[in-house]
């Protein structure tokens, strides 16, 4: 694992902790000598992971669309920050550079990014970890839902071990290093009932 790419929240109206979050995680994936490669933006929880990245040592890649490119929403001081079209295309290249993903608190955009990410490792589009940093149980409802799919047959038993969750970032990115993907997954596009 050298690259993770982290989707999280830009809004400034948040508690403290979870800012606190993202700064832990910054540090934390700056300490493993991993890149941070995430949105580009200098608000809220994308501004924090990558701003204790950067303190930390680490090299931070950003990528932002050019509407959001301006004074007030983009991050002056990254390692690189590459200005593209649209979110299609940024997500796209985030996508390309990632080795492991990792979601922290966010609104729909980051739910977007993580449910298509997520998406694309249950039909077989790749098969790198992704985990969600659960930190002040932020995601509980979520996983709640998630159980309450597979329970009514939405989601297949392999596809829980599909994301990791944990509360802690170094947990978080020791258990993204060590991560082996589920047997069975083409049980869903096959239909099999193995």
């Amino acid at each position: 694992m050298r690259c993770v790419v982290v989707y999280c929240g830009s809004s400034d109206r948040i508690q403290p902790g979870y800012l606190e979050a993202a700064r832990a995680t910054g540090r934390a994936i700056a300490g493993r000598g991993l890149t941070l490669v995430y949105g580009g933006g200098r608000t809220g929880m994308m501004g924090a992971v990558a701003d204790a990245a950067l303190l930390a040592g680490g090299r931070v890649v950003g990528i932002i669309p050019e509407r959001f490119n301006n004074s007030i929403l983009a991050h002056a001081g990254l390692s690189e920050l590459r200005v593209v079209d649209s979110m299609h295309t940024r997500k796209a290249q985030m996508a390309a550079e990632a080795d492991a993903f990792l979601a922290l608190p966010g609104g729909f955009g980051t739910l977007e990014e993580l449910l298509e990410i997520l998406t694309w490792a249950q039909i077989g589009l790749h098969r790198r970890p992704v985990g969600l940093l659960n930190t002040q149980g932020y995601f509980d409802l979520l996983l709640a839902f998630f159980a309450k799919a597979q329970a009514e047959g939405f989601i297949y038993s392999e596809h829980k071990e599909l994301m990791l969750s944990e509360a802690e970032p170094e947990r978080l990115l020791a258990r993204l290093a060590a991560y082996t993907p589920p047997a069975g997954l083409e049980r869903w596009w096959q239909r099999t009932d193995s």
